[in-house]
């Protein structure tokens, strides 16, 4: 996945990645807000050297402080400093519990050591640490070397007593909350990308590729309403999902013509990818384009092509397989367009033995031979084997994918059945696919009608037969452009 299909991802998951910013940020207040209060106070000490009697005596009373001012820090913490502190002030801990309050430190080059306590209670911060200091500055002048007169050579001095602080010193609500934000910022955005990596269902052709090189012919957005007008190539002529239809239906033509097919077994890897109105639709588009097209309903599992065009389904198919009725007893006329409609009759108990009998066979030359492009559909192919028995009757096979519902591994096993079967695959249509997958297909057309007049297209030319030529299927310009 490239950076544009990054950005993809972080555009369709702003609510998911907003939705965990905000959390990981409201986890962070809760816990900032709980914490107790912390308070530093801080105070420092020189050490010098007193009572050189030359130069000599002042180097090397220098050198020794300085290099005596790590061990003078861990003196700050022990309990020869701490105790005293606790009997002086009266706490109630022991000397490790009070050295974990306490830090000393010498700056690099320095011969200052800086004492700090951090503590619930502002003015026992500043307590603590100005004894520790004092404590330190006595044992530090026990633990010196003396010289020959007795004297002191290092002496602890303290430069500036800690004072009481006004402000605690944790948390620090500003930098907790922008770090809770970056940080739900990042984990919000690694899920995102996380689960788009870990998905496998198919969105859009790039996850196509991913498990074919057969071509995508069509790719058709969703429509929420499709339940309640299945054939949007009629009910809504002008819309997005229309002109996909149209697209589809050219593709197809430029298929037909390089392979001379003139029947199309239209099937999917599952149920409820829209297998059914796709083959609908685009039967209504050839018919649109003039062409003589005949639609069967070849799913004699669950047949539905009936019930979307409001006729009636009980004869059809299989009455005319078993010999109870000839093909002009049960073709059906719909509406007053060149296309006819051959349902599916009634549920028979054995659906794949019947579609790949001779019957079958011979039922199928009968349709090329009158009609100008045969359309079939057919169940899905993972669950039964009737859209591959059909496949090799037919001339070419659709495979509709439904976007955001087929996963590439089933996709996969439904392409390699048609393939071990010995079925041509013309290419897939990717249907249902969400607005954000689809924006780069849309037209960019605006379609305007006049109240006061109305914006017809012509129908194109027949033959006097009444038969489309091949060449005469040419996109309807738009009416206006947006």
């Amino acid at each position: 996945m490239d950076l544009r299909g990054y950005l993809k991802v972080l555009q369709r998951r702003w609510i998911s990645i907003l939705v965990i910013t905000l959390a990981t940020l409201a986890v962070t207040a809760a816990i900032t807000f709980a914490l107790t209060p912390k308070y530093t106070a801080s105070t420092r000490l020189f050490f010098g050297v007193q009572g050189a009697q030359s130069g000599s005596d002042l180097a090397q009373g220098s050198t020794f402080a300085e290099a005596q001012l790590t061990s003078y820090a861990q003196v700050a913490t022990s309990p020869l400093v701490l105790q005293p502190v606790i009997d002086q002030l009266g706490l109630q801990q022991t000397p490790a519990q009070l050295a974990t309050k306490v830090s000393a430190f010498a700056p690099t080059d320095t011969v200052i050591i800086q004492v700090t306590v951090t503590d619930s209670d502002a003015n026992r911060s500043a307590q603590i640490a100005n004894a520790v200091g004092q404590r330190l500055s006595s044992v530090t002048s026990d633990l010196s070397p003396r010289r020959q007169d007795g004297s002191q050579s290092v002496k602890a001095t303290i430069l500036a007593p800690a004072q009481v602080p006004s402000d605690p010193s944790s948390p620090n609500i500003l930098r907790n909350l922008a770090a809770g934000l970056i940080l739900g910022l990042l984990l919000g955005v690694a899920v995102a990308i996380l689960r788009r990596l870990l998905d496998t269902k198919v969105r859009n052709e790039v996850d196509l590729e991913q498990v074919t090189s057969v071509p995508v012919l069509g790719v058709v957005p969703f429509d929420s309403d499709a339940a309640a007008h299945p054939v949007v190539i009629r009910d809504d002529p002008l819309s997005v999902r229309s002109e996909a239809v149209r697209r589809l239906r050219t593709n197809l033509q430029f298929v037909e013509a390089a392979e001379h097919s003139r029947s199309v077994v239209v099937t999917s890897s599952i149920p409820g990818e829209g297998k059914s109105t796709a083959a609908l639709n685009l039967a209504a588009s050839l018919s649109d384009a003039g062409l003589n097209v005949v639609l069967v309903d070849a799913d004699l599992r669950r047949p539905s092509i009936a019930r979307y065009v409001g006729i009636e389904g009980s004869v059809g198919l299989t009455t005319v397989l078993i010999g109870e009725a000839s093909l002009d007893d049960v073709l059906q006329p719909w509406g007053d367009s060149s296309l006819r409609v051959l349902p599916s009759g009634q549920v028979p108990p054995n659906p794949s033995e019947l579609l790949g009998s001779g019957a079958m066979a011979d039922l199928l030359d009968q349709l090329t031979e009158r009609f100008d492009m045969v359309i079939l559909d057919s169940p899905p192919l993972l669950p039964v084997t009737d859209g591959a028995i059909l496949g090799r009757l037919a001339g070419t096979t659709l495979v509709v994918v439904g976007a955001d519902r087929l996963h590439r591994s089933q996709l996969r096993g439904a392409l390699e059945s048609l393939t071990t079967a010995g079925v041509n695959v013309a290419g897939i249509v990717l249907n249902k696919v969400a607005p954000h997958n689809f924006g780069p297909y849309e037209y960019g057309y605006t379609y305007m009608q006049r109240s006061d007049q109305a914006t017809v297209a012509p129908k194109p030319p027949r033959r006097a037969e009444g038969k489309l030529p091949r060449d005469a299927d040419k996109e309807i310009e738009p009416a206006a452009r947006g």
